[in-house]
């Protein structure tokens, strides 16, 4: 196997050219799509904005985050434009506090958190003190999880995402100096190797647990066709979320897992290198989730960098397999209209619950987009890490 520097080389000009045709996109879609918290896109392929249906909607920081990583890369002053009207935008969402949730590190870290890096803003750095605060308040002490969601199904659910929203207490802590905020993202960092992270490398979606002693109960559903499938998007959430505790604690524990899930998924994509949306779902009809792929091709590449050149250049590979797939057969780079990647995917359909148009099936969604230029610009070199 090629060593991780060498696929990085082999790779800059194809990457060079994507990234041109991206920033082409990018540079009309954020004029366009300023005053709104896009999500995915109506008939005419122009966003649909969620400001105007949900402010505290998950996905409402992948477009402030996606313009703070351009103005980083282009410098750009359109897209940080675009990235403080975003979070102007998504202060409805924070005075919504009843209604905020775990994902609030999707939300303002990708945002808040990326104009504080950028621009050193006290009323961002605010914002996401403020966030990082609602998520440590989700903690369940004793069993050791986060919880997900406000519903009172899920009064004792933990799910695979919530490692993706960690970063924002890493952060918290980093910045104060204080490691209150740290111990709580380890401990359920460690939960989920516990209860989520299945010996073959698979993962469970939400797990259940005893809210007293944090013990698994059972597995549910979720995303995924089943309570013991393998949703691809949480196998993409595991492997990136994973790796971003390792990058933060420097615990092996946590590296150990991000191989063990890229292994799984390696595994399980490398036919066609665009994943399913469940890899164990039937072979028909086939539903593939371009997000999953996105989101996967990040998290390995911030795993080739941090082994050794060898073993870390299987990685690489796989994740420009990935993306050179997505590019040839998902991506759209029109600027007249607003989907870049296509064909992601919200959930498995399943018949009598959701159909395809509920599930989501084979839409434009904003972290399709957000995943894919974030691994692009890794490709290049960029040193912005939003995580």
């Amino acid at each position: 196997m090629k060593k991780y520097t060498d696929i990085i080389a082999e790779n800059r000009a194809w990457a060079e050219e994507v990234f041109a045709k991206i920033d082409t996109k990018m540079s009309a879609m954020t004029l366009r799509s300023r005053n709104k918290l896009p999500d995915g896109v109506d008939e005419n392929g122009i966003h649909l904005d969620r400001m105007q249906t949900n402010p505290t909607w998950w996905c409402n920081g992948f477009w402030g985050g996606l313009n703070c990583m351009l103005y980083d890369y282009t410098k750009n002053e359109e897209y940080l434009k675009t990235a403080k009207a975003s979070e102007k935008l998504l202060d409805t969402g924070l005075a919504m506090f009843d209604k905020i949730h775990h994902d609030v590190g999707f939300m303002w870290h990708l945002a808040s958190g990326g104009l504080y890096k950028l621009t050193g803003n006290e009323g961002s750095k605010a914002r996401n003190f403020f966030a990082a605060n609602t998520l440590a308040g989700r903690f369940v002490k004793g069993a050791d999880f986060i919880k997900a969601w406000n519903t009172e199904a899920a009064y004792s659910w933990s799910i695979i995402d919530c490692l993706m929203n960690l970063p924002i207490l890493y952060w918290a802590s980093e910045q104060i100096g204080d490691d209150r905020f740290k111990r709580i993202a380890m401990a359920h960092a460690d939960t989920a190797i516990r209860t989520h992270l299945r010996p073959d490398g698979s993962v469970n979606h939400i797990c259940e647990h005893d809210r007293e002693t944090g013990e698994f109960v059972k597995s549910h559903a979720g995303q995924g066709i089943a309570p013991d499938s393998s949703w691809s998007r949480g196998q993409a959430w595991a492997v990136y979320g994973f790796v971003i505790s390792y990058i933060h604690t420097g615990e092996k524990r946590y590296l150990d897992a991000a191989k063990q899930v890229a292994n799984y998924f390696i595994t399980n994509v490398c036919d066609e290198w665009v994943p399913r949306v469940d890899f164990r779902a039937p072979n028909e009809p086939v539903y593939y989730d371009t997000t999953a792929a996105g989101c996967t091709a990040c998290g390995l590449l911030e795993l080739a960098k941090v082994l050794p050149e060898n073993e870390g250049g299987a990685y690489a590979h796989a994740a420009v397999k990935m993306l050179r797939a997505l590019n040839e057969r998902f991506a759209d780079y029109d600027p007249a209209n607003d989907a870049m990647i296509t064909h992601g995917t919200v959930r498995y359909p399943i018949p009598g619950v959701y159909n395809e148009k509920q599930a989501g099936v084979h839409i434009s969604i904003i972290y399709g987009d957000y995943f894919f230029t974030e691994a692009i610009l890794k490709l290049l070199g960029s040193d912005y890490f939003a995580w």
